[in-house]
């Protein structure tokens, strides 16, 4: 792992020049960033005309209010999204703690009332006893609704239970009556998207600072997850 350089270690580094050279530069750049924005969109709009599965399994999982339905996660509202949280055996902090990759993307889910203001609701499921989610919600200071889909299939139909392990993923779901569809799947780097740490990092000079990058000889970079952290573990 590089050591971040001090303001006198900068080796190399890309040109300096005028205010108005770069902003030359900045704004052939702002060019390809609308192109990647429209193109975001297009994919977006694509993706609210996918094909719907019903579901016909009558999932209980344990919420802190009691037994709780897959209809009573929408709490009346007509969409639902579920981040799939690994906090599992054989996940990095069992039994006490959750994954910390998820711990992360969960720390940038704010005040659930702008959702709520789009007719849509928010939770987490993790095969972990309700016990030990909310004790570990407690100590990350979330507010997001956690339930646990031990003693269930629930996991295991929709792939992040596998036999090769554990893994996460975000599903969104769409109410009509009582009638419930499950509308859309995505993971790995997707849910980047969620993480803004990320987006912020990728505007910097040294970015994420991982080894994967494509960023200037002599950049600060480490290997892709050993830095993460959970929030209160730095």
């Amino acid at each position: 792992m590089n050591p971040a350089p001090n303001n006198n270690e900068l080796l190399s580094h890309p040109p300096i020049v005028s205010r108005e050279e770069w902003q030359r530069a900045r704004d052939r750049l702002l060019v390809k960033e609308k192109a990647a924005t429209q193109a975001r969109d297009a994919l977006a709009a694509e993706r609210r005309r996918l094909p719907m599965v019903r579901i016909e399994k009558d999932y209980v999982l344990d919420g802190h209010t009691g037994k709780a339905s897959l209809l009573d996660l929408f709490e009346g509202r007509r969409q639902l999204i579920i981040y799939h949280f690994m906090f599992a055996p054989g996940v990095g902090g069992w039994p006490t703690a959750g994954c910390p990759g998820c711990s992360m993307v969960v720390d940038h889910m704010g005040p659930l009332a702008h959702l709520h203001a789009r007719d849509t609701s928010l939770a987490l499921v993790s095969r972990a006893p309700l016990a030990n989610l909310e004790s570990y919600k407690q100590r990350m200071g979330w507010k997001i609704p956690w339930y646990s889909s031990e003693g269930t299939t629930f996991n295991e139909d929709f792939g992040v239970s596998t036999p090769e392990g554990e893994t996460f993923g975000l599903s969104v779901f769409l109410r009509n009556g009582g009638d419930i569809f499950h509308t859309y799947f995505t993971t790995d780097r997707a849910l980047e998207a969620v993480d803004t740490n990320f987006t912020l990092l990728d505007w910097t000079p040294f970015g994420r600072q991982e080894a994967w990058e494509d960023s200037p000889a002599g950049w600060p970079q480490s290997a892709p997850y050993v830095w993460w952290r959970r929030h209160d573990e730095y």
